[in-house]
């Protein structure tokens, strides 16, 4: 039997849609078959903002295909004719306390709250250590959402259920 539901769009947000937004895009388009189609959006891309290439080489590390993959901003998923989202979730602090746009539909959103593993003066290395960290904290947080039944993911209970998910 083929499964014909749409599956769930869910957009990420940070601010600047380099790195956790970026990582969280690809991780779940990875490990959501066909019930999650992910996408990421920054509140405030720089101009010719692009991908962190330390993210890149982390996704690519780990098997995690990157094609595809650009920063943008967020009004690209509030105008007409873009994907209706299911689920927001913000990856990061400052992209939480911004006013967001009207989404249309009212998604569900949550707040998933990393540090940014690019901030900072650290040795390449150690920034690169810092990606694999919030992947690997990404990823088991993202492994409860693809692996929540059903009724977890309806439109009345997504909001609470995404809200809960715990990474330790």
């Amino acid at each position: 039997m083929t499964d014909t539901r749409q599956p769930l769009n869910v957009l990420f947000l940070c601010t600047h849609n380099s790195a956790r937004s970026i990582l969280a895009e690809a991780l779940l388009n990875d490990m959501g078959t066909s019930r999650f189609k992910a996408y990421s959006a920054g509140s405030s891309p720089r101009d010719n903002q692009q991908p962190n290439p330390l993210g890149l080489q982390v996704l690519h590390n780990a098997g995690i295909s990157t094609e595809g993959l650009r920063s943008k901003s967020w009004d690209e998923f509030a105008a007409p004719g873009a994907p209706h989202m299911d689920l927001i979730i913000t990856v990061c602090d400052n992209a939480a306390g911004e006013v967001c746009p009207i989404w249309p539909g009212h998604p569900a959103t949550a707040h998933w709250g990393y540090a940014d593993p690019s901030e900072g003066d650290a040795p390449e290395a150690q920034k690169l250590e810092a990606f694999r960290q919030t992947l690997h904290a990404m990823k088991r947080r993202l492994e409860l959402l693809v692996s929540l039944p059903e009724e977890k993911l309806a439109k009345t209970t997504l909001q609470t259920t995404a809200r809960q998910l715990v990474s330790n």
